[in-house]
């Protein structure tokens, strides 16, 4: 495993639904891929080819959406996602994309935007090449991997000559990040704050992390707030509003911090507690699915358990504005451990390797604001991911809808067990080390069969069969 250095900002991003592999990475790669030509007024065409699981639920995840923005010049963090469907239409009805928002050529969706469903690359499934022909009819061609939770590798670099980031502390697994911690008398969340200063001044991280805060509540707040169908031919219907107002019973606000408040005011009887982590994550992953702006935790299609937690802890537990912090460093931590021993993609890894990721994530920082040390929080993380083990990732129709949403849900409440659980364990007398089940994660990824990879080739989206004509 390629033991690479992550920060805080590297788990956590800000960008456009419905899926972080599928869409955040394309984009990026597309915008990549012009950002390093020295002159694109020289390009007369562009072409993208799309390979395995990029081609088979591409369209149902955005692939070619996003691609297009990203040749476009959009920024998935500012776009004014309203926008998102006229703009694409105005380039399919055109046949005209204008490079980085600047330079004008011809572009046909249906010959320059190709899914080879029976091609793949031997790196990782998600694979895509781009080809720029210029006015000389020479041509440059680059190949770009996107590797899970907006990652993007390009095929031609060497990352081991990469220079690495003088951190105060390293961390390579879970057992390295617990005896540092140890040995320094620090608690995961401050540890990771010292090793951030490697790459910004504190105060730069802490704004960053109320920024990705400030992100997920804006989410959450929409998905509470809007009703209908979501795109993509499934017909699913939002659910997430009729629960707001449902639990809310008729308590009036007109702005998001009186809706805050109005949660507050509400029973704190188990089931309505339940019911509001739900909401929440609900409303997250519906607003993914709608391709609207939302945080990777660590991916898109998981993106509803961290905040779903997050609020549970600050709503229900009575958090401070200094746990959100915590929170946000302590799951950054986490979900790297996992990104450097197993994976964080779903093409890859199946499910586990999204919904069981974020869940460990949350368990571990919820485990850590409740007042848990840093071996109640791994094995917080441990427990969680234990019971997501060998979760396939088997969208019908190749949508992030069903299963994915409501898998946020359950991941967001098993999040919350884990933690409760490893506070009222020794972890000394544990059996699975989170080392070990991150280990067992990655056997058990690369034992699953590619069906259940993100291909919309097994699982329910081959027993639940659906005519969608973008899929």
């Amino acid at each position: 495993m390629n033991k690479e250095q992550l920060s805080i900002f590297d788990i956590f991003k800000i960008g456009v639904g419905p899926s972080s592999s599928h869409t955040l990475g394309p984009w990026r790669a597309a915008e990549r891929f012009l950002n390093e030509i020295k002159d694109i007024t020289l390009i007369k065409k562009v072409q993208v080819r799309l390979y395995g699981s990029l081609a088979k639920t591409g369209r149902g995840h955005g692939t070619d959406i996003a691609v297009m923005m990203g040749l476009s010049g959009e920024n998935p963090v500012t776009f004014d996602t309203t926008q998102l469907t006229p703009t694409i239409d105005r380039i399919k009805q055109s046949g005209k994309i204008k490079l980085q928002g600047k330079y004008e050529i011809d572009f046909d969706y249906n010959l320059d935007l190709l899914f080879l469903k029976r091609e793949s690359k031997a790196f990782h499934p998600n694979a895509l090449s781009i080809t720029a022909t210029y006015n000389n009819d020479t041509m440059i061609e680059e190949t770009y991997y996107s590797v899970g939770g907006g990652f993007v590798v390009k095929e031609s670099e060497d990352n081991s000559k990469k220079p690495r980031i003088s951190v105060k502390y390293d961390v390579n697994d879970g057992d390295e990040l617990l005896q540092n911690c140890m040995g320094a008398g620090l608690n995961i969340s401050e540890l990771v704050l010292e090793n951030e200063s490697a790459w910004r001044k504190p105060k730069e991280t802490i704004n960053g992390i109320e920024t990705i805060w400030d992100t997920m509540l804006d989410t959450i707040w929409r998905g509470c707030h809007a009703s209908g169908i979501l795109p993509g031919g499934l017909n699913v219907s939002r659910r997430a509003a009729m629960m707001n107002k449902k639990l809310l019973k008729g308590y009036p606000y007109s702005n998001k911090a009186e809706w805050l408040q109005a949660i507050r005011k509400t029973s704190d009887m188990f089931q309505d507690v339940l019911n509001w982590v739900s909401c929440f994550a609900l409303a997250v992953n519906e607003e993914n699915a709608a391709f609207g702006r939302v945080v990777t935790a660590p991916t898109n299609g998981a993106a509803g358990v961290v905040p779903a937690v997050l609020m549970y802890h600050q709503i229900f537990c009575k958090g401070k504005d200094k746990d959100v912090i915590r929170f946000i460093a302590t799951a950054s931590e986490i979900g790297a451990l996992f990104k450097r021993g197993a994976t964080i993609s779903a093409a890859m890894g199946g499910c586990q390797a999204e919904i069981g990721v974020s869940s460990a994530m949350a368990a571990g920082a919820l485990t850590e604001c409740l007042g848990g040390n840093p071996n109640q929080v791994l094995q917080a993380a441990e427990i969680a991911m234990e019971h997501h083990l060998g979760m396939t990732c088997d969208p019908i129709g190749g949508l992030v809808q069903i299963p994915c949403i409501e898998r946020n849900t359950m991941g967001a409440i098993k999040a919350i067990t884990a933690a409760q659980l490893a506070l009222g364990s020794d972890p000394d007398v544990a059996k699975v080390s989170l080392d070990a089940v991150i280990k067992t994660m990655w056997e058990t990824a690369l034992d699953m069969n590619s069906k259940y990879k993100e291909t919309a080739d097994g699982g329910l989206a081959e027993t639940v069969p659906l005519s969608l004509p973008e899929c």
